[in-house]
């Protein structure tokens, strides 16, 4: 203290002394997250265990005695060593017991699929598998520390000889990171490592008790980034209901079943109800309401419910004390290798273990045969035993793979007299030979311990893999767009004189039914075009003249417009698509200058080209005032193109003459097998150019046949289908089946001769155990036979020509007995194929005909076009796509005086083809 009773200033100053909070946050922070990441959310790549579930294994090992524990008691055990509460580890312990693998359970454990919790931990039993005592635990090749308190041991990581982490798979939230391992199959996990450790190279898919169906394209090894797309199993049962067999993984059937409603309630599908009749088996029922389409309805489900999920991986482990992010791949070959070194470990120690137990045998075998334990009678101390021992084993000593020492020869001392007398010389020699072949063999899996490694997987896989085959079935998935399969839960209305469209406007114009999540397409009579989100209500411009639902990519839908071009006052023509724009942006289909204006519009979803006629003011100085124009003379463009040129003068009138055909020509369609879809994309099987009238024809494997239309939105079960075809009624069905009710196989050929869409008919007999083998629509089938008793002429098996044998009868006819009833395969050849007509040459008349070929010229040769410049093509996008145009090649009309037809050069046509000659005027 000084003068004046204070502390003198660096005492003050040490009291006073002041941290920033900054620097303590930083820290703290810094610890809390370390903790949470190592000790709490993230696992260690070792075993593939967060600490309490690691900390749960140890006190399960500790308690076992081959009987069960009840859940409550294994609580208590483990929070010996996990201090955060009885909470947390019964789920974990709840969690790793649904999964399957590491424990015996019983009592009502709960169910992942339905949701259902698990019982009380007071109810509930648990104990150790097979499976987790023979690869988790070795306390020889365990590193150990001390729990929490310091009173017990615990282990740093298991010694787990198996990829345990990718087959259980694990999500953990730590600070600043997660992770999210999907659960992968058991027996291909092994089946894998094998392939590492023989050099090639593997990849992994995860695979889930649910069930369901997997898109693995995007799965990228597990890393972040990557994305797998999980659906539900759903079968039509019948044209009336949806059947759900298997739920996504994540995904329970309650969360599933308030998903369905709730995308029913909001209008996204029509269903009557839901019913859930999950027991064993995952079975909810979806009715559907009348008139609804089965497959459309099955698409909406994979887009508006969690029948469909997507899934995003996050490998995040523990390795070295630090969070990695890793390949499931790389987190597989460190688990093989791992595997192997603790293999290695493990027959080190054995071969150890073995080498004593010679050692000592051999020791006891020479302490007792050459009566060594005589010489000790008449030592008087214990070091003179010892050392009388010690040097009566000095002969034998250079036999010995290391030095004896005391503690051997003591021992020795302490063998029995009982034991001395009863020795049986033999008996131990059988057993030395038993060690030392033990021994050879340990040190030969030493000396090969990838053989070795090898074949310790492949036993794991022949003791535990029964029941473990893979449940997801992997397949590729189509997209979905949501706008197409949408329930039309809105009816879309439009204002034209005020420019408002939307499902809100009930008092105006009714357009047609919509979905509130399409897209509207609007033109107007200044030439704009515009797309729009479905709403209640929307300003989009005055004076509409069309607007209805925009299908993005329908290159089948052609509009069909006559404008004025508000500058020279000459009207244009064009057809034109559109197939992809920026939503709210306006786009002209005129040449852009003001006062310009829309005369004639139609839209036209099949391409369909009418007969117009023009009807010109009177006073124009035109000489012909009034002419047709047939819309099928133009070629299809883009919607920046300027057009041709109609006629240069004012019209007074623009009138249908005659309503149009379509001048797109059938649709090309293929079926892919991967998918069971048609497409237009040239995947898959061709199956032909279909018209409006063509169908499609099935062939199941059930012996039922089917018709169905092209609609794209059809679904057809790969598994299911022997043949997808496009019908042809003069096409002939062969099929090979068996009868069960005679025993005997029989071929027959058919014609199809129903006509009913989406009805299967049964073409095969409907006794118990019948079934179809083969079926060809192929106009010359050959078929082979292989007999099971081949003679030396028929060991390459028979063929028949199927069309010289057997008449095409009725499709319910039974057909005729194969020669060969019982035969070890039979399959199709290659069909014969069509012979081959030469047509015959048309003999020619009067080659030279000048007077015809004047008239053809004349009436062929097209009008002068005039073009204008267009600007650059725009990427144009909805949503992402690109729009790709056609050249803008605009083309004009005549010089002369006369208004004359524009007329784009075409395949030339024959000169009696009426349709030729429209639209031309001289």
């Amino acid at each position: 203290m000084d003068e004046n009773g204070s502390a003198p200033e660096a005492e003050d100053s040490e009291l006073h002394e002041k941290l920033p909070i900054s620097g303590l946050y930083e820290s703290w922070f810094l610890d809390y997250a370390s903790y949470v990441i190592l000790e709490r959310a993230v696992p260690a790549i070792e075993d593939g265990l967060k600490p309490v579930q690691r900390r749960i294994m140890h006190a399960l090992n500790e308690m076992d005695d081959g009987r069960f524990n009840k859940v409550a008691n294994v609580v208590g055990s483990s929070m010996q060593y996990h201090p955060h509460g009885d909470a947390s580890i019964y789920d974990a312990i709840v969690n790793i017991g649904q999964k399957e693998l590491l424990f015996d359970t019983q009592g009502n454990w709960g169910d992942i699929r339905t949701g259902d919790g698990a019982a009380a931990g007071r109810y509930i039993e648990v104990r150790l598998s097979k499976f987790s005592k023979e690869i988790v635990f070795n306390d020889s090749t365990t590193e150990w520390q001390l729990s929490y308190d310091g009173r017990k041991r615990e282990p740093v990581t298991l010694p787990v000889k198996f990829p345990l982490l990718l087959s259980l798979g694990v999500e953990g939230i730590a600070v600043g990171l997660s992770t999210k391992i999907l659960p992968h199959n058991f027996c291909e996990l092994i089946e894998a490592s094998i392939g590492i450790l023989q050099g090639k190279e593997v990849t992994i898919y995860p695979d889930f008790l649910t069930g369901g169906h997997i898109d693995i394209s995007n799965y990228n090894d597990g890393h972040r980034g990557g994305k797998v797309r999980v659906r539900a199993k759903i079968e039509e049962e019948d044209k009336k209901m949806l059947v759900i067999r298997d739920i996504p993984f994540g995904t329970t059937t309650s969360s599933l079943i308030d998903s369905i409603v709730k995308a029913n309630d909001g209008g996204k599908i029509k269903i009557k109800k839901v019913v859930d009749n999950t027991a064993a088996d995952v079975e909810i029922q979806v009715h559907l309401a009348p008139g609804v389409s089965p497959d459309i309805t099955m698409d909406a489900l994979y887009a508006f419910t969690e029948c469909e999920v997507s899934i995003s991986p996050n490998a995040c482990i523990i390795i070295a004390d630090k969070p990695h992010f890793v390949g499931v791949t790389e987190i597989l070959k460190y688990n093989t290798q791992q595997t192997v070194g603790l293999l290695q470990r493990e027959l080190e120690i054995k071969r150890l273990a073995l080498l004593e137990k010679i050692l000592y045998g051999s020791l006891e075998k020479i302490f007792i045969e050459n009566r060594i334990y005589r010489d000790i009678e008449e030592c008087e101390t214990f070091e003179a035993v010892i050392r009388t021992i010690d040097k009566g084993l000095d002969p034998y000593k250079p036999q010995f793979y290391r030095e004896i020492t005391d503690d051997d020869i003591i021992e020795l001392t302490e063998i029995r007299i009982k034991r001395i007398s009863k020795y049986d010389g033999y008996k131990a020699d059988e057993l030395m030979r038993k060690w030392q072949e033990e021994l050879a063999e340990t040190e030969d899996n030493l000396a090969n311990i990838t053989r070795f490694a090898i074949d310790y997987f492949r036993d794991l896989l022949k003791k535990y893999g029964k029941g473990r085959e893979r449940r997801t079935e992997i397949r590729a998935f189509n997209q979905i767009a949501a706008n197409i399969v949408a329930a039309n839960n809105q009816k879309l209305y439009v204002n034209r004189a005020e420019g408002f469209v939307g499902y809100g406007l009930k008092k105006d114009e009714y357009v047609m039914d919509c979905s509130d999540i399409d897209d509207i397409i609007v033109f107007k009579a200044d030439g704009k075009c515009v797309v729009v989100k479905a709403q209640d209500k929307i300003f989009v411009g005055k004076d509409i003249i069309h607007c209805a639902v925009f299908v993005k990519n329908d290159e089948r839908k052609v509009y069909n417009l006559i404008y004025v071009d508000g500058k020279t006052g000459v009207s244009y023509i064009k057809r034109f698509q559109i197939t992809a724009v920026t939503r709210d942006r306006e786009y002209d289909l005129t040449q852009g200058t003001p006062k310009s204006k829309v005369t004639y519009f139609t839209a036209n979803d099949n391409g369909e080209a009418e007969i117009i006629t023009v009807n010109l003011q009177a006073q124009s100085k035109a000489k012909v005032k009034q002419f047709d124009f047939n819309f099928a003379d133009l070629l299809i463009k883009n919607r920046s193109a300027m057009g041709n040129i109609l006629t240069k003068y004012p019209v007074r009138k623009l009138t249908m003459k005659q309503a149009g055909r379509s001048t797109l020509g059938g649709v090309d369609m293929w079926f892919d097998p991967i998918l069971g879809r048609l497409n237009r994309d040239e995947r898959g099987e061709y199956l032909g150019n279909f018209g409006s009238s063509d169908n499609i024809l099935v062939v199941y494997k059930d012996g039922t046949y089917e018709l169905t239309n092209f609609d794209l939105t059809n679904h057809y079960v790969t598994n299911d289908v022997v043949l997808v075809k496009k019908f042809d009624p003069k096409m002939v069905i062969t099929a090979v089946y068996y009868d069960g009710g005679q025993k005997q196989h029989f071929i027959k050929r058919f014609n199809i001769e129903t006509t009913s869409l989406d009805k299967k008919f049964l073409f095969i007999s409907d006794t118990k155990n019948t079934k179809l083998l083969l079926a060809s629509s192929d106009k010359h089938p050959r078929l082979e036979v292989v007999p099971l008793k081949p003679t030396d002429g028929d060991k390459a098996g028979k063929e028949y020509l199927i069309s010289e044998m057997v008449d095409v009868r009725g499709w319910k006819a039974m057909g005729t007995k194969l020669p060969h009833d019982k035969f070890k395969d039979i399959q199709w050849l290659e069909p014969l194929p069509e012979p081959v007509e030469e047509e015959a040459q048309p003999e020619v008349e009067n080659p030279t005909d000048e007077s015809s070929e004047s008239e053809e010229n004349d009436a062929t040769e097209p009008i002068e076009e005039e073009s204008a410049p267009v600007a650059e093509d725009e990427q144009e996008t909805t949503n992402g796509s690109q729009e790709e145009d056609a050249p803008k090649d605009d083309v004009a009309a005549d010089a002369s005086e006369e208004p004359k037809p524009a007329k784009v050069k075409r395949e030339s046509k024959k000169k009696s083809d009426p349709e030729s000659q429209l639209g031309l005027f001289e």
